[in-house]
């Protein structure tokens, strides 16, 4: 491995900013020709579509068994992002896209319903959406843009907290984390008192009758798309799916999609996928093999009727993820309809890794979840059930990154990324430069022409963004974002990570990682599998002085006791 300059050392993206990028006109660059730039007579609409515990090689043109014809189409003609990371789960992940800093900066060091009690109270760790930042949705509307939500927030249900009041014009937003997908407003943890959705900050006290999230979300972006297409403002839509988090459920005429196709098990699926992302060339051909986690167990160790369930499990959790790319075709096909489409700026992500923890064993969920569920498997996917991938298919979805959601791990927070726009010359190929959610804010803001008002807005100070346009790189000005000598940290729930080229420092805290520092090489160890720490001291050194100073210049507040198990 090729040593780096340690004597020049930058935080940016989950930091301290460095620079600032001039703001450009939106415009088309030829990524093989950058010279000449062709002017854009109008600011770009902006479409977001985030998934919720989507995987990195869940999508077909990724390499996954699933069929997702409508997120491959924008992966044909899009840019592909093999290196972006979003954040280890799903709270810290929207208030970073929101706000372009770092989650421990916004409200969200740690997750509402697992604060330590050194963590409570401290700035930061409020748990909702906090008041030192201005959200890119609202200087987006400020700037002359209509601003719509439908889906998932889970970022403060306080006064002053709620999408309404954070930018978004309108709005239908599930305010917890998750919920039953259909209409009987089902509690996905006991802690939820009830199941909250707004509507334009008015509370919906039932759904209707045919009510499926994926679906709903979708007819409500393009509602609000179509009532205002022809007055000539620009929008930006934040279709942000609860598909595929579980409980995983679908309408019942889908729930067969998949029937037996998993019937080998997740031992088999891991390698086939493997296999898949090498071919579509989302995966380095380099990586031989795919190891099973410690934690799984061999699918020639389990039972027959523990098979049967587990099968049928992924049976759903594909479906889903069919349905969920059924509903970005219904969208995509509005926008070409109405002449919105090339003007449009699209971006498909996930908002976290996969998920892959036993759910039945956090806070009480273990007597909670039968007492309160059809657990049959004749139930499995409909209404009232209450079902979740496990380790062994999450670490299906997660191929071939170390671990899943809710750690710092690259399968916790790497995530599949597209971006689609006539203004970006990349039909179907990949872009292997790191980057982050973070950097989402400043690239609408750039592509929307709209400054950041720097440390004063509306009369209160807020925090600067920290993250970095990714518009230099889209448009093949820059080869990357960050250079191989700037560091990007991560924390949450203890477990900790920094990133400086090819090198990354871990610690993962429980039964799935380590109570001790290791080192990667992520390069040509994406798997995290090879622990140089004892072969690269000196290395290891660096790069713990390293995540110190992110941790210092970051408000990061490590936990002490009892955080509620969160995986």
């Amino acid at each position: 491995m090729t040593d780096r300059n340690f004597t020049f050392r930058r935080f940016n993206a989950i930091g301290v900013v460095v620079s600032v990028l001039p703001l450009i006109n939106a415009c088309t660059i030829d990524r093989e020709n950058p010279a000449a730039p062709e002017m854009e007579p109008r600011r770009p609409n902006i479409l977001l579509i985030m998934a919720d515990d989507l995987g990195y090689t869940d999508i077909g043109a990724f390499g996954s068994e699933i069929r997702t014809p409508n997120i491959d189409a924008l992966a044909a003609t899009g840019l592909s992002l093999t290196n972006f990371y979003a954040a280890p789960t799903c709270s810290p992940a929207r208030a970073m896209l929101l706000s372009g800093m770092d989650n421990h900066f916004t409200g969200f060091g740690t997750m509402a319903e697992h604060t330590a009690v050194n963590q409570r109270d401290q700035p930061g760790f409020e748990g909702v959406l906090n008041d030192d930042l201005v959200t890119v949705a609202t200087l987006l509307h400020d700037s002359g843009y209509h601003t719509y939500l439908a889906g998932k927030w889970h970022i403060g249900q306080a006064p002053g907290t709620r999408p309404h009041e954070r930018g978004f014009e309108r709005s239908f937003a599930l305010m917890q984390g998750g919920a039953s997908h259909f209409a009987d407003m089902k509690r996905m943890l006991s802690v939820y008192p009830e199941t909250v959705y707004l509507d334009d900050g008015v509370k919906v006290e039932s759904l209707p009758e045919d009510f499926y999230s994926s679906a709903f979300y979708t007819d409500r972006i393009i509602q609000n798309i179509d009532a205002n297409k022809d007055d000539g403002a620009p929008f930006f839509a934040w279709l942000a799916f609860t598909a595929p988090h579980w409980p995983l459920q679908v309408p019942a005429e889908y729930l067969d999609l998949y029937d037996g196709v998993y019937d080998e098990g997740y031992d088999e699926f891991r390698q086939r996928r493997l296999k898949g992302a090498q071919a579509s060339g989302w995966v380095s051909s380099d990586i031989n093999d795919f190891p099973r986690l410690p934690r799984v167990t061999p699918w020639s160790e389990i039972s027959d009727e523990e098979q049967q369930r587990s099968a049928r499990t992924m049976e759903i959790y594909a479906a889903m993820v069919e349905r969920l790319d059924f509903h970005v075709g219904r969208l995509i096909e509005y926008l070409k309809d109405n002449g919105l489409y090339e003007n449009t700026l699209i971006i498909f992500m996930s908002d976290n890794g996969a998920e892959g923890n036993d759910r039945l064993h956090i806070l009480d969920n273990e007597t909670w979840v039968p007492a309160n569920h059809d657990l049959s498997y004749a139930n499995m996917g409909r209404i009232d059930s209450y079902a979740f991938q496990g380790p062994g298919w999450g670490q299906v979805s997660s191929t071939p990154l170390r671990l899943f959601k809710a750690y710092v791990t690259d399968g916790g927070m790497r995530v599949p990324m597209i971006v689609n726009y006539e203004g970006i010359s990349a039909a179907g190929s990949f872009d292997t430069a790191v980057a982050t959610i973070q950097d989402l804010a400043p690239t609408f803001l750039e592509l929307a022409q709209t400054e950041h008002p720097g440390t004063i807005y509306d009369g209160r100070t807020v925090r600067p963004m920290t993250g970095r346009s990714l518009m230099p790189l889209l448009t093949g000005r820059v080869k990357f974002v960050y250079a191989n000598d700037e560091a990007l940290g991560w924390e949450l729930f203890g477990h900790r990570a920094l990133r400086q080229g090819d090198w990354k420092l871990l610690w993962a805290d429980g039964k799935n990682g380590s109570d001790t520092w290791q080192l990667y090489d992520i390069g040509s160890d994406p798997r995290e599998v090879v622990d140089l720490a004892v072969s690269e001291p000196k290395r290891l050194q660096e790069m713990i002085v390293l995540w110190e100073e992110y941790a210092a210049a970051n408000n990061v507040i490590l936990p002490i006791g009892d955080i509620g198990s969160p995986n």
